[in-house]
């Protein structure tokens, strides 16, 4: 240990990299759990503000750098700028993103060093000079309190932190720290705190670690015990089973690679290979579940693409598919008018038999560079317009809404929500808390993520499942689709790069979470109480 806090910000860099294999597709979250045991004693070191902030930063600059790397990916999708961009996109957003651990570790040094009101001028001192380099210490008492002080303030401060990186400047939720815990059962806790609530956890198992790593064996049960006991609720609490007579459902994933997506050539090829995976119309009636952007068409404003899709459809069959929307502005030059593209909205459609529109969702919860260009005024004239394809943006729906699926023999009149892609990394952003739906629906295009960037999003998926306490279903192009319980689980999955579809009942919800009635209060109010405990450690340790 001492040879590794000679060096803090190697040391710091390094854990931070190797703590991302404990996100999807490795999953090594006892990796993630060490690295974040040897951050905690990193900062506790760190002799003053700046080196607590840099070794928090230095971890997240490693952490970001792996765990992002999918979005490379996605430049070799992109024409208009060179593929080689890509590695520097990972590299600028991680450089940004890295801000918040290191807000994390500044605030908890902060916190752990703050001289209480209360005291004398001595006893601060005394603390201070006490906690100043916590690593080095042996086993003894005031170490005791001292090191599990940190670690509560940590985890509140990495809540917090955590929290501003979903939210501040449209937020980037992607990969919260809690998604590693998934496999533990520990991830049942996210019903009750949410999935910020579930990051502490983590820094708080990295803690009990650390301390244990330490020999300091009664702090570490204090901290670990709690999380041992939820490991336990969450390993014994299925979710039910799907009953016999729940509502069928087809998930269909085409395997249409992100290159011949947008080919013109290709169109008809595409919807032949769409319409033979859902196969052919029958007695029972169907649900049948198309990708994002599934199809070249403007729904209502094309009937002959209307009656192509009924075609496919039985007496009692829905087809909820991705398609755009546009919409157009007059524009008048030279005394002529005409009518311009003026945005567009990335939509999911319900198509009933009677080529009819039942319904449709607009995506919220844009991705910046992606589908709209931010000040795209000031950014057009220096080249930046090439990252959005187009001269229009895309426009922002509503937010979370639910549609009605019409009723039919056999199945019962049912809402469903829709969360498009990127909008379902959003914890407490994706349900209509006073219109609870019976299900989510997550079209997704991941064929520009890599190998890594489906996988993760998945995950994600199964933790908004699990703290609303509804099933979520996902159709991609090219994977991973799946069918997911009210407990996070996967039912049914197809793989990347594969065509093919998965036939299913429809699960069942859950009653609603405590999660899913006051959202990310609970985090906060979490938040509270670790910092409460913490200051009673250490006014009890003193």
């Amino acid at each position: 240990m001492r040879a590794i806090l000679a060096r803090p910000r190697l040391a710091a860099i390094a854990a931070g990299f190797l703590s991302a294999t404990g996100f999807e597709p490795l999953g090594l979250w006892p990796v993630t759990l060490a690295c974040l045991a040897l951050l905690i004693a990193l900062v506790e070191a760190a002799p003053d503000r700046r080196a607590a902030f840099a070794r928090g930063w230095l971890f997240g600059v490693g952490h970001f750098t792996l765990g992002l790397n999918w979005i490379a990916h996605a430049f070799t999708y992109q024409d208009a700028m060179p593929h080689w961009f890509g590695y520097g996109a990972v590299i600028l957003l991680s450089l940004y993103l890295a801000v918040y651990p290191g807000l994390a570790t500044l605030g908890a040094w902060w916190l752990s060093r703050k001289r209480p009101s209360l005291s004398s001028s001595n006893e601060a001192r005394d603390s201070f000079e006490g906690q100043r380099d916590l690593a080095a210490q042996p086993p003894g008492r005031s170490g005791v309190g001292a090191s599990a002080t940190f670690s509560l303030f940590f985890a509140a401060t990495w809540l917090v932190a955590e929290y501003l990186r979903a939210t501040l400047f449209t937020g980037f939720a992607w990969n919260p720290l809690g998604v590693s815990l998934l496999p533990t059962g520990i991830a049942i806790a996210a019903t009750l705190i949410g999935t910020y609530g579930l990051g502490a956890l983590a820094i708080l198992a990295a803690g009990a670690l650390l301390l244990a790593l330490r020999r300091q064996f009664r702090p570490a049960a204090i901290l670990g015990l709690p999380l041992l006991l939820l490991a336990l609720w969450g390993n014994l609490s299925p979710a039910p089973p799907t009953p016999p007579g729940a509502p069928r459902i087809r998930i269909v994933q085409p395997n249409i690679g992100q290159d011949e997506k947008y080919s013109v050539e290709a169109e008809y090829r595409h919807f032949r290979t769409l319409a033979a995976l859902s196969g052919q119309p029958r007695p029972a009636p169907r649900l049948l579940f198309w990708p994002e952007a599934a199809i070249p068409a403007y729904l209502d404003m094309e009937p002959d693409w209307r009656a192509r899709l009924a075609a496919l459809l039985g007496p009692g069959d829905l087809l909820m598919t991705g398609a755009d929307k546009v919409w157009f502005k007059p524009v008048t030059e030279n005394g002529v008018t005409t009518q311009k593209l003026a945005g567009a909205n990335n939509s999911l459609w319900i198509v009933t038999p009677r080529a009819t529109i039942a319904g449709r969702y607009s995506k919220a919860h844009l991705v910046p560079y992606g589908e709209y260009l931010p000040m795209r005024a000031i950014l057009t004239p220096l080249g930046l317009s090439r990252l959005v394809p187009g001269d229009a943006d895309f426009y922002p729906g509503p937010g979370p809404q639910n549609l009605t699926l019409p009723a039919a023999t056999g199945r019962p009149e049912m809402k469903m929500g829709v969360q498009i892609c990127y909008e379902i990394i959003f914890s407490g952003q994706v349900v209509d808390a006073k219109n609870r739906p019976a299900f989510l629906f997550n079209p997704s295009n991941d064929a520009w993520f890599g190998s890594w960037g489906p996988v993760q999003h998945l995950a994600q998926a199964r933790l908004r499942a699990l703290e609303e306490g509804i099933p979520i279903l996902r159709s991609t192009p090219t994977g991973v689709s799946a069918v997911i319980d009210a407990r996070g689980q996967v039912l049914r999955s197809l793989g990347l790069h594969r065509a093919g579809y998965l036939d299913s009942g429809l699960p069942p919800a859950l009653p609603p979470t405590l999660f899913a009635r006051l959202g990310n209060l609970l985090p906060f109010l979490f938040a509270g109480l670790l910092i409460a405990a913490a200051i009673a450690s250490r006014r009890a340790a003193r």
